[in-house]
């Protein structure tokens, strides 16, 4: 049997799609697997093993249609003889190159009316599946079917000889073991916890021997900056200077991770390292980190979660009123 994963564009999700992925293969041993996936969240598909044979590059970003690029992909997916495809996305354009690939299973939620391009259609239930990772859980089953429990939550390998080869090539040492820190939030600032409240949590740290390093993509070198300032340069900014699999080997490695809502939340909680994950804006009953070595801190204030980019008030009471001192004690 062969079956092609649509994989979503947030590495969060693509961390939950694991579930899924590991039913599959439980369903079906010796099937291959394949992901059609964006550049940015390939490095978490190739830490699945359940990703059996190949990542192969969607290059479509968000809202473009590109009907005769879709067409020439679908080609030459339809050559690839696969049995079944699982459209993670809701959107319509995610399901029109599995149907025009022709493939004969094309499992989904209904999302955007996708009449005839999903043929094996679920409807979503919030109450049933209140979780991300229910919900593509769920699509393993027949339609209609309530989500077995329990279900196995998201794992992912690294291979230690890359890990060595990324300390190697960044000139850093595991020993002692680092905190990482995950500043950023692609969803927007109310997500961010202050970098005052990391810089401050940073310098405790360094005041004990324990290194710092922050891990981000390159859109978060900036908030970067500021905490190695704030804190008189004991925390090391690596945010935009590594790759996603570079950063998925070093919070491997690490011995706490802290973290806003952020896909490397979901990687640290998937990889099993201790982390401490602060929640403002969103919340922690749609998408908390899958681990029992996580810890939430979120002060469940009236006025979130509010689930907007920015606070609508204007103070962030929900992340500022979050101490250094609260999250230092979570790490103990």
């Amino acid at each position: 049997m062969r079956i092609l994963i649509i994989a979503p564009s947030w590495i969060g999700d693509t961390v939950a799609a694991q579930t899924l992925f590991l039913r599959l293969a439980q369903r079906h041993p010796d099937a291959r697997i394949d992901a059609l996936a964006p550049p940015w969240v390939a490095a978490v598909l190739h830490a699945m093993p359940q990703i059996n044979g190949e990542v192969l590059d969607n290059p479509f970003a968000h809202g473009q249609l590109r009907l005769k690029d879709r067409w020439k992909l679908a080609r030459a997916l339809r050559q690839r003889g696969y049995d079944a495809a699982y459209v993670l996305p809701n959107s319509l354009k995610s399901a029109l190159i599995p149907f025009l690939a022709g493939i004969p299973q094309r499992i989904g939620f209904t999302g955007e009316s996708r009449y005839g391009l999903i043929n094996v259609r679920h409807a979503l239930n919030t109450s049933d599946t209140p979780l991300q990772v229910e919900r593509y859980a769920v699509l393993a089953e027949k339609p209609g079917t309530p989500l077995p429990r329990p279900y196995p939550l998201p794992a992912l390998s690294v291979d230690r000889d890359a890990c060595d080869r990324t300390l190697a090539a960044l000139g850093l040492s595991a020993a002692p073991a680092p905190v990482v820190f995950c500043p950023g939030a692609e969803f927007g600032p109310a997500k961010r916890w202050p970098e005052k409240h990391f810089a401050a949590l940073a310098g405790e740290l360094a005041t004990q021997g324990i290194p710092v390093w922050l891990l981000g993509s390159k859109k978060d070198a900036t908030v970067g900056e500021a905490i190695v300032r704030l804190s008189g340069g004991v925390a090391r900014n690596l945010c935009g200077v590594t790759n996603l699999a570079q950063a998925i080997q070093l919070i491997a490695i690490a011995r706490h991770v802290v973290t806003n809502d952020s896909g490397l939340m979901h990687v640290a909680a998937a990889l099993g390292t201790p982390l401490t994950a602060l929640f403002g804006s969103s919340s922690p009953g749609y998408t908390p980190p899958m681990s029992d070595r996580a810890k939430v801190l979120s002060l469940n204030l009236s006025c979130s979660p509010c689930f907007k980019r920015e606070c609508p008030l204007g103070h962030l009471n929900c992340l500022n009123h979050i101490s250094p001192e609260q999250v230092r004690a979570t790490l103990e």
